[in-house]
């Protein structure tokens, strides 16, 4: 099915909120995406949100409060969620690449129960911790030719929701999904080492010693444990890199160096 003329490489790319805010932006990510399925064979895109979700609460009067880097999610924050995540930025986004010429369908981890999650800290309400993925739905649309587009919301059995951290969707369905390869498009060129400079690659456990070193700190040091999970568990290689870099993921599928290659060892 891929253009490798082998068997379907499994691409997993996870879109920071972020990218998606800017319509030229998020179109050329989406053009670049249509090329990655036409050459790999199976893409998933799992995107994020919170800069939207942020703006969505404040225009209503809800303040956004935040718990180590987690948003705390009320019963208010969740109706927001569904509206914003599942709603106008899932759906903006998959719009964007049916226009770049994909069969994207725009879902989430509720749907067919692909992410089940628990919740993580009453202290933060409904935020989950991902337990089980169920990732049939993935493989069936994949499969079919079509590119899933899921929004980082999970559920349970008995029917609760829960906000669920972009990153750790990603992983937990790459993992779950089987996915080669892993890229992480963010805000920033890539892991800065020590001298504050980007690393070409990073193993997985100096990426553990930069954050034990306090170098790694917030965002980058949710991702770093992030992508050590992923490989963790199977995934075979994760790039942290630049999605404003031009056709990022051109240079990425083609084998050429960008952002942050991580590998375990």
């Amino acid at each position: 099915m891929g253009g490798n003329g082998g068997a379907a490489v499994k691409i997993l790319v996870k879109l920071g909120g972020t990218l998606l805010d800017d319509p030229a932006s998020k179109l050329r990510l989406c053009q670049q995406i249509a090329r990655l399925q036409a050459s790999a064979g199976q893409v998933t895109v799992v995107h994020g949100g919170g800069k939207q979700m942020t703006r969505f609460l404040s225009e209503r009067g809800v303040e956004s409060k935040f718990v180590g880097g987690l948003r705390v999610t009320s019963p208010d924050v969740v109706d927001a969620l569904l509206k914003v995540f599942t709603g106008s930025v899932n759906k903006e986004l998959a719009s964007a690449l049916v226009a770049a010429g994909v069969r994207a369908v725009g879902i989430s981890g509720i749907d067919a129960a692909l992410a089940e999650a628990e919740q993580l800290n009453p202290e933060l309400g409904q935020v989950g911790r991902i337990t089980k993925v169920n990732p049939e739905i993935l493989d069936t649309l994949c499969g079919a030719g079509f590119l899933p587009v899921v929004a980082c919301v999970a559920g349970d059995r008995s029917g609760a929701i829960y906000n669920v951290n972009a990153d750790q969707m990603a992983v937990a369905c790459a993992a779950g999904w089987g996915a080669d390869k892993l890229y992480f498009l963010t805000d920033v060129d890539g892991v800065r080492g020590r001298d504050g400079t980007a690393l070409a690659e990073l193993s997985s456990s100096d990426a553990q010693a930069l954050i034990r070193d306090g170098i790694a700190t917030g965002g980058m040091q949710a991702k770093l444990n992030a992508a050590c999970d992923a490989l963790e568990h199977g995934v075979g290689e994760v790039v942290i890199a630049p999605g404003a870099a031009e056709d990022i993921l051109d240079t990425l599928s083609a084998g050429q160096p960008a952002g942050t290659r991580m590998y375990k060892g």
